[in-house]
């Protein structure tokens, strides 16, 4: 396995076990970080470990004693660690080879940035920062806000979490309620990164978190509805991209879509639905349903909208409404909707508008609106496709009016 990819894969679980023996998530960043950058230099040297996960949990970890026992920094909790090296025939190498029992405790990690002592935007940005990997780029820009209003509402944040002595743990059943509006937040974020940034991994990271809560609270809806949310739009994964271009939803092969996945969203929507109350997921959930269906019921799809918009207050939601109202009564009475939104740095907003100004022929503003979507655009078939559509705006090149939705 590459590093990359094992940096993608277990970046969550490698930091998620190391807050756990250090109980501190700015230390823990730390000591992964240095062991993912002497496995750069050591791998390509030495060949890479049986074990990739548990040679870099062991490294962070040795790290992380040798980081304390210089700065003299929790000495009490340093001694306790450095005893674990000290007692047993070669403990690092047991904790590589028993790595695959290591518990994964990705859940208590979620539940700890998600502390109702830190500010909710603060609860989901160190999650994603955390548990997914995100760079702060990239949570930035997941949030629309400057890069370094984000770096100090992370730094921050892991400082409360240290100073306040946040426990590591999952809370007990009376607290949960009070803390599973941040850790849906944080599941369904790092889903959307994984699914509209490329990186299948954290689609795939996503879904286990949800599988997790699911578990953990059966009767819960938006929890249902949530994973079912993502496992129908995941069912499509494998048709979104024919060779590097991004394929509409329309044009996709609908034999290339998961339909086992698609029958367990389409069963978890329903016991969502008959817990008897509509929350945000549940609602989304029913939009990705209806979109799965042919012929498509917009007036439907863009009530639920109406639904959702109400319930979050989403400028986003608004956009997709717009799309919606847009197959109903025409192009125009979609941008009238749009018009009204302040979204410039997203790039969806520029792509969903560059279309309906296409769609109404005013094939000079969709070009301007498709290059400003391509300057935002984050991976490259999200490029490729939009350098088409640009290209297809010039005055010489016209095309028949159609669907964008992916």
């Amino acid at each position: 396995m590459a590093l990359d990819a094992v940096f993608r894969d277990q970046w969550g679980r490698v930091l998620a076990t190391l807050v756990g023996i250090l109980g501190d998530i700015e230390l823990a960043e730390e000591a992964a970080a240095e062991a993912f950058a002497i496995a750069v230099e050591r791998w390509p040297r030495d060949g890479e470990p049986a074990n990739p996960t548990g040679w870099l949990i062991t490294t962070a970890r040795n790290r992380a004693i040798d980081h304390l026992r210089r700065q003299q920094v929790l000495a009490d909790k340093a001694k306790l660690l450095a005893r674990d090296l000290e007692t047993g025939p070669q403990p690092a190498e047991a904790l590589m080879e028993d790595a695959a029992i290591i518990p994964d405790e990705r859940l208590e990690l979620t539940f700890t940035c998600c502390h109702p002592a830190l500010a909710l935007e603060a609860q989901v940005a160190l999650s994603l920062r955390t548990l997914g990997g995100l760079s702060t780029d990239e949570i930035a820009l997941a949030f629309l806000v400057p890069f370094e209003t984000m770096s100090k509402r992370l730094t921050r944040a892991k400082h409360k979490i240290r100073d306040a002595g946040i426990p590591f743990a999952v809370p007990p059943d009376h607290q949960l309620p009070d803390r599973l509006a941040a850790v849906l937040a944080v599941v369904y974020l790092i889903f959307n990164q994984g699914w509209g940034g490329g990186r299948v991994d954290l689609a795939a990271e996503a879904i286990h978190l949800g599988r997790a809560l699911a578990d953990l609270m059966p009767d819960e809806p938006e929890v249902l509805a949530l994973l079912a949310l993502m496992l129908l739009h995941d069912a499509r994964k494998a048709a979104r991209l024919r060779d590097g271009q991004i394929v509409p939803l329309d044009d996709q092969d609908r034999t290339l879509w998961d339909t086992q996945q698609i029958d367990e969203g389409r069963a978890l929507l329903q016991w969502a639905m008959a817990r008897g109350r509509t929350g945000p997921y549940l609602v989304q959930a029913a939009i990705a349903d209806l979109y799965l269906h042919e012929p498509r019921d917009w007036r439907q799809i863009a009530d639920l909208y109406q639904t959702l918009a109400r319930q979050t207050r989403s400028p986003i939601v608004e956009m997709n409404r717009a799309i919606a109202v847009a197959e109903i009564d025409g192009p125009e009475a979609g941008l009238a909707i749009l018009d009204r939104l302040d979204l410039d740095h997203y790039r969806y907003f520029h792509s969903t508008r560059a279309e309906l100004l296409r769609r109404a022929g005013r094939d000079g503003e969709a070009h301007h609106a498709y290059r400003r979507a391509l300057d935002l655009a984050q991976t490259e078939p999200e490029q490729r496709f939009l350098a088409d559509r640009l290209a297809e705006t010039t005055p010489s090149v016209r095309r028949e009016p159609g669907c964008a939705s992916t």
